[in-house]
């Protein structure tokens, strides 16, 4: 079973290297006629269409193109035709995704150049009609016979395949071209002047290194290459034995056997079947089982798509603030919902975020990232690699919960800032509000009176205004808690302000005989302080400081219990 996961695990990763962006624009969907050819050429109808012409453009390589048959003209009237028509689908999807967009793909670039070359033959075979130019309008229908690999996806498979084969093979193949020239060489020198046999002939022998090397991979082939060395073998009476080397026709017959046979076996058996098993290994890449897999065709399709969506520049590379994008949009497989997966999101946010510091990331950047995360690859990692994936993951969860608190504290600092400012704009309204209604009226008398009845208003004042002084405006419980409407207090029967002259006289003999009382209800004079907010007292530009706020409180509440007792001794 580890053996299986491990396998898949490294067809995913190959699947993902393998993988590219789409070089597919998006619809231009301001400008309605090119959207208009942009639906055309994404039609199915259309690429098919495309795909039969390249089909009856590939079916003229079946006759031979000579300018003395008859057909051979006809047969150059079809290609001319074929190319203005693939001239035509070249031109509409320049105007579809203009021109930058369309040369961002390989296939593209290959299509226009053959295209041109078409053109260039059409414009050469209408005025001369000579030999070259049938020759190069055979040459250019036989590069068109390979866009077709394009235009079906099981084609496009396969030359992958062999694409992909060829360039992981390159140094077996570099290796056994080496070993082949290595051979050729030795051939020449030991074979040189062999007599000519059943399988050593006029195009066949070691007379140079250029036919040692034909006559050798003739032999990887395995064609008669028994009797290639039984020639070699050649011994007297059957030969011409000479004094020189050089002159004689004779072979040697040992050095025939070794040489053949070390040769044989070392191409055949070991670097062909190294090709062989690389072949295979990328075609069971290719064409794996779809349910098996851990990320299917399908999955990294609708992953080049949405790609493709959000990197409208189709560099490859795209701002990692733009990746959030992607995963709200990618379904199937990789699909992340950031309600229900809120912190696997935040996470392979941060992950990327991480990866390049926060710089653009590529398209195999992400990809490789929805592989680890969405994907249960940790039974098919080595152990290596899947402790540096579990230390790397642990960092980023540990990152994202400093994140998360963080963010946290800084939206209740918000709210309690918030709050604060409330509190202290309603105790500054308060407070203006309570010095207005303290103020007393003036009356006509006071306004007509005497020049002694304005020194006594002026005495008054300044008592009144020492008064102010010491009183303290509280927001009550009722006028701080309603939302609907904010209360402002009042002066009532116990507040000093509001009685007589008299009552307040007879309220300061009777303080010294309350004193006793005052000191057993000092407790809510503290639970009434602790109710206003510390940054009430520790503002110092509307509160005034936390001492003398202290003593007005306390004055005013010896007023207030003072008049209570007053009131009982009445």
């Amino acid at each position: 079973m580890a053996s299986r996961n491990t396998k898949e695990c490294v067809i995913l990763k190959k699947r993902l290297k393998i993988a590219q962006p789409l070089h597919l624009p998006p619809r231009p969907d301001g400008k309605k006629f090119r959207a208009f050819i942009y639906d055309i050429t994404q039609n199915i109808k259309f690429k098919r269409s495309v795909a039969i012409m390249v089909l009856i453009n590939s079916a003229l390589l079946g006759v031979t193109w000579n300018k003395e048959d008859a057909h051979t003209e006809i047969l150059a009237t079809v290609g001319m035709i074929c190319t203005l028509l693939f001239l035509v689908e070249v031109v509409m999807k320049n105007i579809a995704f203009t021109p930058r967009g369309y040369l961002q793909s390989r296939r593209n670039r290959y299509d226009l150049f053959v295209t041109v070359m078409g053109v260039i033959w059409m414009f050469f075979h209408i005025m001369f009609k000579n030999d070259l130019t049938y020759f190069v309008g055979f040459m250019v229908v036989v590069l068109r016979f390979f866009t077709i690999t394009g235009k079906h996806a099981t084609l496009k498979m396969l030359m992958l395949t062999v694409g992909v084969s060829v360039c992981k093979s390159f140094f077996i193949i570099f290796g056994m071209f080496l070993l082949v020239f290595f051979y050729a060489l030795a051939g020449t020198i030991i074979f040189g002047t062999v007599k000519y046999g059943e399988g050593i002939g006029r195009r066949a022998n070691f007379e140079s290194p250029v036919t040692g090397v034909a006559m050798l991979f003739r032999i990887v082939t395995g064609e008669d290459w028994n009797k290639i060395m039984h020639d070699c073998m050649i011994q007297p009476p059957y030969c011409t034995p000479a004094a020189n080397y050089w002159q004689t026709d004779c072979g040697n017959f040992t050095g025939s056997l070794i040489y053949f046979c070390t040769f044989y076996v070392i191409i055949t058996y070991i670097v062909l079947n190294l090709l062989v098993a690389i072949i295979m290994e990328n075609f069971s890449l290719f064409y794996s089982n779809e349910e098996d897999a851990l990320l299917s065709y399908a999955d990294i399709r609708n992953f080049q798509n949405t790609w493709n969506v959000v990197d409208i520049h189709q560099r490859g590379v795209i701002p990692v603030r733009r990746v959030k994008f992607i995963l709200r949009l990618l379904k199937g497989r990789l699909e992340v919902d950031p309600q229900k997966d809120r912190l696997l999101f935040k996470h392979m946010c941060y992950e990327l975020e991480r990866l390049h510091n926060g710089e653009d990331v590529t398209f195999h950047d992400v990809i490789n990232m929805l592989s680890y995360r969405s994907v249960d690859i940790r039974k098919a990692l080595q152990l290596e690699e899947l402790l540096a994936r579990e230390e790397f993951e642990y960092i980023i969860e540990e990152e994202v919960a400093k994140q998360t608190i963080r963010t946290w504290l800084e939206g209740c600092l918000k709210k309690i800032r918030s709050t604060n400012k409330q509190q202290n704009s309603l105790i500054a309204g308060l407070r203006a509000t309570n010095e207005a209604l303290s103020m007393p009226e003036p009356t006509e008398e006071s306004k007509n009176g005497t020049p002694d009845q304005e020194s006594e208003t002026e005495v008054k004042e300044n008592e009144s205004a020492s008064r102010k002084q010491k009183l303290v405006t509280l927001p009550r419980s009722d006028s701080i808690g309603s939302s609907s409407g904010r209360k402002y207090l009042a002066p009532t029967l116990s507040d000093p302000a509001a009685r007589p002259e008299k009552e307040r006289i007879t309220t300061k003999k009777k303080n010294s005989r309350q004193a006793v009382v005052v000191n057993k209800n000092l407790s809510h004079l503290n639970e009434s302080e602790s109710r206003l907010p510390r940054e009430v007292f520790n503002n110092k530009t509307t509160v005034p400081k936390a001492t003398s706020a202290m003593h007005e409180i306390r004055d005013w509440w010896n007023e207030q219990l003072a008049y209570v007792s007053s009131s009982d001794d009445d």
